[in-house]
């Protein structure tokens, strides 16, 4: 068995947009309700939900019939958390709060494999248990590495963690972004908005795929037109919220209507 191409980290150097969807409530048959629609992506986040390996695992094993690609988000960017999420099978790995090229590196050293990084050698399910037999030579080419600028002090060395070898794109965190700007719960401010606008620029002209999530149709829209390439148009979560209270809405006055306030995003 050849190992296989990871065709999400090969549509990202083609410049080919991918769309996606933030999948939080970590149940495979919401999983696969998602990956049925036929999104290029999935994003299962393990940082913002209850998530462990186990159910990491099982829709893995969900996304797996589908055309999806998987996008896994750690809760933290530790080196034996990253070898675990690596080992179960994960082709793209989403780490948070990424500030400083320093990290960076460590990070791209967590996901290959010796001599040009330290993971440990196993012969666990990302190699299918040894049923791909050069999986350990070929796995360094195939994992994307994603990481997230979310703070002020990210954007200030983004063109050097951008610059890094082995970072495949940035992802940009507004609701954190937002937050780290004095901006809590608005990351539709015309401040938030200029630096998402000019980071996506920046990491574009480091060759490197940039990334975002948002709700919002138009915005999204737009910010495709900038040149992200990995953009997150949904929350499975927002889409069920907005849906059951809606419906609630129809029969009973003023009782489950959708919330008017600012939505929450993950960033």
């Amino acid at each position: 068995m050849q190992t296989p191409v990871n065709t999400f980290k090969q549509a990202l150097q083609n410049r080919q947009p991918q769309i996606g969807m933030w999948v939080s409530m970590i149940g495979p048959l919401s999983t696969e309700i998602c990956a049925g629609a036929g999104f290029d992506w999935l994003l299962l986040d393990g940082e913002h939900t209850p998530n462990d390996l186990q159910s990491m695992l099982a829709q893995l094993q969900t996304i797996a019939g589908y055309d999806s690609q998987p996008v896994c988000r750690v809760p933290v960017g530790e080196t034996a958390l990253i070898k675990q999420y690596l080992d179960l099978g994960v082709p793209n790995l989403l780490v948070p709060m990424v500030d400083t090229p320093e990290q960076a590196r460590a990070l791209v050293q967590a996901c290959r494999y010796p001599p040009l990084g330290i993971r440990g050698m196993a012969g666990a399910r990302a190699s299918r248990w040894g049923r791909y037999p050069r999986y350990a030579q070929e796995a360094n080419d195939q994992i994307c590495l994603l990481v997230q600028a979310e703070t002020r002090l990210a954007l200030s060395n983004l063109d050097a963690i951008a610059a890094i070898d082995g970072v495949d794109g940035v992802f940009i965190g507004p609701a954190d972004l937002s937050a780290s700007m004095g901006h809590v719960g608005n990351p539709a401010h015309p401040e938030v908005q200029s630096a998402i606008e000019d980071a996506i620029g920046r990491i574009r002209k480091a060759s490197k795929a940039p990334g975002i999530l948002s709700a919002d149709v138009a915005l999204s829209r737009r910010y495709l037109e900038l040149g992200a390439l990995f953009v997150a148009v949904g929350l499975d979560t927002q889409i069920l919220l907005r849906g059951t209270g809606a419906l609630l809405a129809q029969f009973k006055a003023g009782a489950g209507t959708p919330p008017t306030t600012t939505e929450k995003t993950y960033g």
